[in-house]
């Protein structure tokens, strides 16, 4: 097949999770004897056009705009633009788009040149926003619908997110399929295979010699429930005779403020660390002298970062929702804790911290898991199947 591919970011451009998905998918897809056509958005000192890992890029300039809608827009147009005069010479048998924010050039190539349309939704705004409560919501949701249903074939990445599209969108179920995330070969060899030969001047960065290190890594939102961890940890610490360092690792400086302010409330403030951003090297070293990895979300369609554990050997504490207990199996590859419970993410560090022997059991299991359930070679496989659902017989 030769797929049209539209996603609004791709590596360097990297913003959320569809990047790294992109970019670890289509390189397998292309594997397996297809072609893949991706279009997406400029990027200082990138080339317009370029075969990357076997993926056809072509990056479309967008101006900047302070107003976040009216740039999607810009994109949507400059992304039509090329893709006309682009398929009246390189005809296609498919097109793959990812999210609402391409919704409106996905749609319009799928009827003006009848080409097949497959969409990949990462997550909703209802999802994300626990409903839609304003006309912003409301613009976004209005989009996820439209694409939704003139797509011919949906695909999500875990049964929750597939009940959700059913929930949210009125998608039905038996148009969406399931096909998980994954972590590329390359990433997982990266994460695994990193060391630092000081771990003890490594440690001493982020804890005391004698600390523990619990960490989260994400986005710093609401939705990543960074508050009930913070809620959780006089409790850990009063059980581990205040032995234990937290160290709070992405950005978003807004609600970092009031972060540190409840972790001051708390009266926890010298217990937490706040790192802000950090590059894929310096996280890579940090996770070898880090001893459990916790992601306490409100939301969560899938949990990339879980993979990204699993791949570095850390023991780590979830909640159960969205797809997290689909990802982490309880007390096999990690501990699944009630979603929204302070008091249950405490109780799932401690049992961390203090039986390290069964620490390593699970952190041994979840990479037996991520070679059978998570490559990306198979989550291809499956992508493919979906493709070749959407695609009319008798096509190339």
């Amino acid at each position: 097949m030769r797929i049209l591919a539209l996603a609004w970011e791709f590596p360097p451009r990297i913003i959320g999770g569809i990047s790294r998905h992109v970019a670890e998918l289509y390189p397998e897809i292309v594997k397996r004897g297809h072609e893949v056509y991706l279009i997406t958005v400029a990027v200082e000192s990138e080339p317009l056009e370029a075969i990357v890992n076997g993926i056809h890029v072509y990056r479309v300039p967008v101006q900047d705009d302070k107003d976040f809608f009216q740039w999607v827009g810009q994109m949507n147009a400059h992304m039509l633009d090329f893709a006309r005069e682009f398929l009246t010479i390189n005809p296609m048998d498919l097109i793959h788009a990812h999210d609402w924010l391409v919704e409106e050039a996905a749609i319009a190539l799928n009827h003006e040149f009848a080409i097949p349309l497959v969409t990949t939704i990462h997550a909703t705004e209802y999802g994300r926003c626990n409903g839609i409560h304003n006309d912003t919501q409301r613009y976004i949701h209005h989009k996820e619908i439209c694409l939704t249903k003139a797509s011919q074939r949906i695909i999500v990445c875990s049964e929750y997110m597939r009940g959700e599209l059913q929930r949210a969108l009125d998608c039905p179920p038996e148009k969406t399929d399931v096909v998980y995330n994954g972590l590329s070969v390359e990433r997982w060899q990266n994460i695994a295979a990193y060391r630092q030969l000081d771990l003890g001047s490594l440690r001493s960065k982020y804890a005391k010699s004698e600390e523990a290190i619990v960490y989260f890594v994400g986005r710093i939102t609401y939705e990543k429930g960074i508050y009930i961890l913070l809620n959780a940890m006089p409790k850990v610490l009063a059980a581990m005779n205040d032995q234990v360092r937290l160290v709070i690792i992405g950005t978003g400086d807004a609600y970092s403020i009031l972060l540190q302010r409840q972790a001051w409330d708390l009266g926890i403030y010298h217990k937490v660390l706040f790192t802000g951003f950090m590059a894929d090297e310096d996280f890579w070293e940090f996770q070898k002298v880090a001893d459990c990895a916790v992601f306490p979300s409100l939301y969560e369609p899938f949990g990339i970062v879980a993979l990204e554990s699993f791949a570095a050997k850390i023991p780590l504490v979830v909640s159960d929702t969205g797809g997290l207990p689909e990802v982490v199996r309880h007390q096999i590859t990690g501990i699944v804790t009630r979603v929204n419970d302070a008091n249950s993410v405490a109780d799932g560090i401690i049992e961390i911290l203090r039986n390290p022997d069964y620490a390593n059991t699970l952190a041994n299991n979840a990479q037996a898991e991520l070679k059978e359930r998570f490559a990306w070679d198979n989550l291809a496989k499956q992508t493919e199947a979906v493709f070749l659902k959407a695609k009319p017989s008798g096509s190339l």
